[in-house]
C-alpha cells in the first residue's frame, strides 16, 4: 500500500495576511480604482474566488488594509517613544518621530495606502484614516504637553497652543515622510531631524515657558 500524503493547511489568519500583504503593494502602487483583485490574487499566489471568500470584496478589502496599516503606524510611533520611557518628554517625541519615519521607510506602500489612497476615495475609506490621525494627535499632544510641562511646570501652556503644535507637527510630519519616500537619499533620521529642527522654534518655547507669538505680535495681542 503506498503512503498517503497530505498537503498541509494554511491557517486562515496566516492566509489572510498573505493576501492583505499583496493588496496593499497592489493599492499602494497602482491607486484604489486601478488595483484589480486579479492582480492581488495573482500576487498572494491565490485564486480570486478565495479572496472574495475570505475578504467579501473589493471595498471590503481595502477597508481592511487601511485597518492594519493604521494600527501597525500607531504602534510603531508608541513602540519608539515606549523604548525611550523614563527620558524626557522631548526625547520620547524625538524618538516618537525616529519611529514615525522609520516605519514610512520600510512599508511605502501602506504609507501610500494611508496618506494617497485612502483620503481620496471618499467614505468609509476617508473616516478610517481619520480615525487614525485623530489618535496620532491626541498622542502628540500628550506628548508636547509633558514636555512643556516638564520644563516649567505652572503655569502650564494653554490647551490651545499645545493642539495647535501637535497639528503642525503631524500635518509637517505626513509631507516629509512624502518626501523621504520620494527620495531614497533621505533616511528617517534625516527627516526626524528636519522636522525637530523646523519645530523648534515652537516646541522649544513651549519647553521653555515661552508663549508663541506672531512677529510684531505684542504680549496683549497673541
Amino acid at each position: 500500500m503506498g503512503e498517503k500524503r497530505t498537503r498541509k493547511r494554511m491557517p486562515r489568519a496566516v492566509r489572510e495576511q498573505q493576501m492583505l500583504d499583496a493588496a496593499v503593494r497592489i493599492f499602494g502602487q497602482r491607486g484604489y480604482r486601478a488595483a484589480s483583485m486579479d492582480e492581488i490574487a495573482e500576487l498572494a499566489g491565490v485564486s480570486k474566488p478565495l479572496v472574495y471568500l475570505y475578504l467579501n470584496s473589493k471595498e471590503d478589502l481595502f477597508s481592511a488594509c487601511i485597518r492594519r496599516e493604521a494600527a501597525a503606524l500607531v504602534a510603531a510611533v508608541r513602540d519608539g517613544v515606549g523604548a525611550a520611557e523614563g527620558t524626557s518628554a522631548d526625547r520620547q517625541l524625538w524618538d516618537g518621530l525616529r519611529a514615525f519615519f522609520t516605519h514610512t521607510a520600510e512599508r511605502p506602500d501602506g504609507w501610500a495606502v494611508l496618506h494617497s489612497q485612502a483620503r481620496t476615495q471618499g467614505e468609509p475609506f476617508a473616516a478610517l484614516v481619520t480615525a487614525m490621525r485623530e489618535e496620532m494627535l491626541a498622542y502628540v499632544t500628550s506628548l508636547i504637553a509633558a514636555a512643556a510641562s516638564e520644563a516649567h511646570g505652572d503655569p502650564a501652556p494653554s490647551e490651545r497652543q499645545v493642539a495647535g503644535l501637535a497639528q503642525a507637527l503631524v500635518g509637517a510630519a505626513e509631507s516629509l515622510a512624502d518626501w523621504a519616500n520620494r527620495d531614497d537619499s533621505v533616511s528617517a533620521k534625516e527627516a526626524a531631524t528636519t522636522l525637530m529642527n523646523f519645530a523648534w522654534a515652537g516646541l522649544g518655547g513651549l519647553v521653555e515657558g515661552r508663549a508663541p507669538t506672531a512677529p510684531g505680535a505684542t504680549p496683549g495681542n497673541r
